[in-house]
């Protein structure tokens, strides 16, 4: 028998329930733990206008009866009445935000729907009359069938009659539940009322309505989301060049300088061969780097991201992962340690093991420097049609590539050794705002130091450690220097393994430290070819010359293939062990990943050879 002297508050994250909570019950609240479970149980009494009082429970938020988290699980089960020894409530009490009215009616449908004694509670009506919204309580009682209470938790505006409703809910009897409805037709039902029940709305909230009926269209959505992204990547090119081209002058100049300075001897060639020509070159992309956050921050704060990744969810549900997932893989794409680090978000243990070991192929910031130098150096700088970029093109490539690796290695994992259902996911879209200049700046200003200080740390120190080992032993008369080096030996064994792929000793050699960090490729290759050079107009040159005089096409698109799927830094792989308690998913990620990577650079380069490019 349901508890006749209980009601319950519930609906999605911030409706302002615990806002109408502390309104109703005041001083009068204790809080323990549900049985069984960590999640926090607030309970307190409710005076009722006949004096009587109830028991008040507000429930955690949550989108749905289908449990996903154990807040829901816990919020599933106390409407139900499934714990041991305790009555489902007597009224149930919807609290919906009236900002954000047809996402809230979703699961206010599904609660009205088990016929139980139910009241609505339209919460923050100020705040949607401030932005322009006037809902009709009247004609959205009438499409819900309850009783609808405006009300203003913070300003305690319309808690006496909410109080009433209540106290004529719980003199009701249970009706009988209503047939189950799927997810997809409640929310058809959601939008309908919402429109029913708006009796004016603000021009501004117009607009923004009609963006989301553009932006989130199951086929303009998709279109849009991948022509921004186009703008984006050429950007990345086209407004970088001159700012890169001026790094690199400036990194030229200065290693010129210096070997007018210092004396011909090892500590000059350090200096100027090691760490200016190997930190050099991968500081030279920090334009790169910066315009590319800049719009991915600029998307954030917009409102935008959100519904990118509303889009991401249909493509995602396809291959057996949830929504859920796709704020883990978005934050890989800047680095995949917070990538993974934020799968903890994630309650299914399959679907978040899944997206750990997929979170590296989504393309990290750190695979630009090496993308960058690649394209500039082999992929001509010319239109393709008029204002398309051909640079910009081949890089949107490599991204969407490893978006579509991901996704298939997520559908595969999912079919086999993650098997499992995917689970439900319903998200909260942002307001659409324009972004603040200020919190752009300091945004770029921190990802623009990460990225210099990685080049002044870990770059630093494999560079350094790799030029030691490229001049020692050293050569005698007539002896290549690399030939001679350790790090040469190193190389010219594992060549043998890379050659038939088409890569070289000197890439060979920049396989290694790149575990380090993938951008110390390109000052691995920088230090190789600097210490290589016999005379001072070779070091001189640029690392785009010295690959283009050293590099085919092929084996050019076979590196960039390698470095699509190419295993992650060693961090990534410890944070990896960290999540999964174990050497094991690592080991497999480390696997998979050499695996993935050694045939699709095969593949790209006897594609290349066959074509006679």
């Amino acid at each position: 028998m349901e508890g006749q002297g209980s009601a319950a508050l519930v609906g999605n994250p911030n409706a302002g329930k615990s806002a109408l909570f502390n309104a109703l019950t005041g001083a009068r609240q204790k809080i323990a733990n549900y049985p069984g479970v960590t999640v926090e149980r607030k309970s307190g009494r409710l005076n009722l206008p006949s004096g009587a009082p109830i028991e008040l429970t507000d429930l955690p938020g949550s989108y749905g009866l289908t449990a996903t988290s154990p807040d829901e699980e816990v919020t599933r089960k106390v409407i139900l009445g499934e714990f041991s020894g305790e009555a489902a409530p007597g009224v149930l009490i919807v609290v919906l935000d009236a900002s954000n009215l047809e996402q809230h009616l979703v699961f206010a449908q599904e609660v009205i729907a088990l016929g139980r004694p139910t009241v609505v509670a339209l919460n923050m009506v100020d705040l949607a009359e401030r932005d322009g919204l006037v809902i009709s309580s009247d004609a959205l009682q009438e499409a819900l069938g309850v009783p609808v209470i405006p009300t203003v938790a913070v300003r305690r505006r319309g808690l006496a009659e909410l109080t009433q409703a209540i106290a004529e809910a719980q003199a009701k009897p249970r009706g009988a539940p209503h047939p189950p409805v799927q997810l997809v037709e409640r929310r058809v039902t959601a939008h309908a009322i919402a429109e029913g029940a708006i009796i004016s709305e603000s021009r501004r909230h117009r607009i923004h309505a009609r963006l989301d009926r553009l932006l989130l269209h199951p086929w303009a959505g998709p279109l849009i989301l991948v022509a921004l992204l186009f703008v984006v990547f050429q950007a990345v090119f086209t407004w970088a060049t001159p700012f890169a081209d001026a790094l690199e002058a400036g990194v030229a100049w200065l290693i010129a300088q210096t070997r007018i300075v210092l004396p011909d001897n090892l500590l000059r060639d350090l200096i100027t061969d090691g760490i200016m020509s190997g930190v050099g070159s991968v500081v030279v992309f920090l334009p790169q780097i910066v315009i590319l956050f800049f719009f991915i921050l600029a998307m954030e704060a917009s409102g935008y991201m959100a519904r990118a990744a509303f889009l991401m969810d249909r493509l995602m549900a396809g291959v057996g992962l949830s929504g859920r997932s796709f704020i883990p893989l978005l934050s890989s794409f800047a680095c995949a340690i917070p990538g993974i680090m934020a799968t903890r978000s994630i309650t299914d243990p399959k679907d978040r093991l899944t997206t750990i070991l997929v979170a590296p192929l989504m393309t990290c910031s750190a695979r630009l420097p090496v993308y960058a130098v690649i394209i500039a150096a082999f992929i001509p700088n010319r239109s393709v049609l008029g204002p398309v970029g051909l640079q910009g093109l081949v890089l949107l490539a490599l991204y969407v590539f490893g978006v579509i690796s991901a996704m298939v290695v997520a559908l595969v994992l999912r079919r086999s050794i993650t098997k499992g259902a995917a689970s439900g996911f319903i998200m909260e879209l942002p307001k659409y705002q324009m972004p603040r200049i200020k919190d752009l700046a300091i945004g770029l200003w921190q990802r623009a130091w990460i990225f210099l200080r990685r080049a002044g740390t870990i770059i630093f120190t494999v560079t350094v450690v790799l030029w030691i080992l490229l001049n020692f032993p050293r050569a005698g008369d007539g002896q290549n220097q690399v030939d001679a080096s350790i790090a040469g030996k190193i190389a010219n064994g594992l060549a043998v393994v890379v050659e038939p792929i088409g890569f070289n000793r000197d890439i060979a050699l920049s396989l290694i430290p790149a575990m380090a960090a993938r951008e110390v490729a390109v000052s691995s290759l920088a230090t190789s070819y600097a210490v290589a050079a016999t005379d001072e107009n070779a070091q001189a040159r640029q690392l785009g010359d010295r690959l283009k005089a050293s590099w085919t096409l092929p084996t050019a698109l076979a590196f960039l293939a390698w470095f699509v799927f190419a295993p992650q830094c060693m961090s990534t792989i410890a944070v990896t062990r960290r999540e999964t308690n174990g050497w094991k998913w690592p080991g497999f990620m480390l696997l998979y990943l050499f695996a993935l990577a050694y045939i699709f650079a095969g593949i790209t380069y006897w594609s290349a050879v066959a074509l006679g490019l």
